[in-house]
């Protein structure tokens, strides 16, 4: 088990309000019925209603449950409880009896690790090449009636796709899900929500270039490089099994990691880790996701350095990665090292769509000084003048930088630039 300090508990918050939040929480007053043993930690907050909030924590992972409604993760009551067990003031005594709501919780994780390490059954070779046969003659009719769609709604003109409603794209979305395109399903889903807000602008017309490209090359699948069929797989959401990926494609080195995002549309929930290696400089992206209610796995502590290998994903820069073996947690920071400028951060983009049309985001590290626009909408602005909007309040970027250039990492797509972590006196921090 990994020691736990108050640095590391804060670096665990998933964004400033949470940690602002649980800072406030991380007293003795709102706190019942605490205790801990080895592994466990647990409590009872009161919150808003009549019923406290239950909250307990595997300090093995660790790993965190609440029965607060938060999505994010780890939410500010576990995190206050964190806070208020690494004190060591006696608030968070050591307990002989544990509550069943906290053992519920190690109960749980152990049946996981149980599962995950019992034997698989074997794979029957045959019944599997009928299943991709199928799938891949579903997603051609499904892909077919999608090009017809496309030209008819470029037929109709762009501006008539503007003010249709949002059954209009629900209704192909919904069709592409029944043959098997979940990833070009929830791009339309997405211009829908883009459309409503009247954000589209341009993006519509570059958007169904993506999608007509990614049909026309479904066509040609088997005649693409293996970079350029993982790409496409991923547009389509033709997922490939980790056990496939696994130790195949596999680089051994130091990662640090760079920080992590997380995203939740209410069905499914998302976390972005960017991993940078020492000796090799190759950044890559590990996702996890959680959906039905299963929590996402505690983001990597941003700055910390994992000794492990890692096992890519067939596609072009920046690939994505899972770890191949549980990481070592060095005794060492990372720093994010020298800034580069927008420009030099958007070119790299523009040599990315060229390998790959449907990259929607590559990592970048910019320093820059955080600026206001007329409108009080985020931006960074570097030292040649240049500008990117930010996706997020830059509220606790300016705070951290005082309105100084400030060194950020964090992911940049076509308009706008989502701060990840930011090197303050060669630490790095989350925003």
């Amino acid at each position: 088990m990994p020691s736990l300090t108050l640095q590391s508990v804060e670096k665990a918050a998933p964004d400033g309000a949470s940690l602002a939040a649980a800072r406030r929480l991380a007293k003795p007053g709102p706190w019942s019925e605490t205790g801990s043993t080895d592994n466990l930690v647990w409590g009872k907050c009161q919150g808003s209603g009549r019923e406290p909030y239950q909250v307990s924590i595997d300090l093995t992972g660790p790993a965190y449950r609440c029965t607060c409604p938060s999505r994010k993760f780890p939410c500010k009551h576990a995190l206050a409880l964190m806070m208020l067990w690494v004190k060591g003031d006696g608030s968070v005594s050591v307990a002989e009896f544990t509550p069943d709501f906290a053992t519920d919780l190690a109960a749980g994780r152990a049946r996981q690790a149980a599962e995950d390490a019992a034997p698989k059954k074997p794979v029957d070779p045959q019944a599997r090449q009928r299943r991709i046969a199928d799938r891949t003659a579903l997603m051609t009719a499904g892909l077919e009636e999608f090009e017809r769609w496309l030209t008819d709604l470029v037929r109709g003109g762009l501006a008539q796709a503007g003010q249709q409603p949002f059954s209009w794209w629900e209704r192909t979305a919904a069709r592409l899900v029944d043959a098997q395109l979940p990833g070009l399903a929830e791009r339309v889903r997405r211009m829908s929500y883009r459309e409503a807000r009247g954000e589209a602008g341009t993006g519509l017309f570059l958007e169904l270039g993506r999608w007509w490209t990614a049909a026309r090359a479904w066509q040609a699948f088997d005649r693409l490089d293996e970079a350029s069929r993982g790409d496409l797989r991923v547009v389509l959401g033709w997922n490939r099994a980790s056990e496939d990926v696994r130790n195949t494609d596999t680089i051994t080195d130091d990662w640090e990691v760079l920080g992590a995002y997380r995203s939740d549309d209410g069905t499914i929930s998302q976390q972005r880790t960017w991993l940078r290696g020492s000796r090799t400089g190759e950044v890559v992206q590990v996702l996890d996701f959680g959906s039905q209610g299963r929590p996402l796995p505690i983001a990597r502590l941003a700055g910390s350095v994992l000794q492990c290998s890692l096992s890519r994903y067939p596609g072009h820069q920046p690939r994505r990665a899972l770890f191949a073996e549980e990481p070592i947690a060095l005794d060492r920071s990372a720093a994010l090292g020298a800034g580069g400028s927008i420009r030099t951060a958007r070119d790299s983009l523009i040599r990315g769509w060229s390998e790959n049309p449907w990259l929607e985001r590559i990592p970048a590290t910019i320093t820059g000084a955080l600026r206001l626009t007329d409108d009080q909408t985020g931006c960074l602005q570097d030292e040649s003048g240049d500008r990117v909007l930010l996706h997020s309040d830059p509220i606790n970027l300016l705070a951290l930088s005082g309105g100084h250039p400030i060194t950020v990492f964090g992911e940049l797509d076509h308009d706008h630039f989502r701060a990840v972590s930011a090197e303050l006196d060669g630490e790095l921090v989350v925003p």
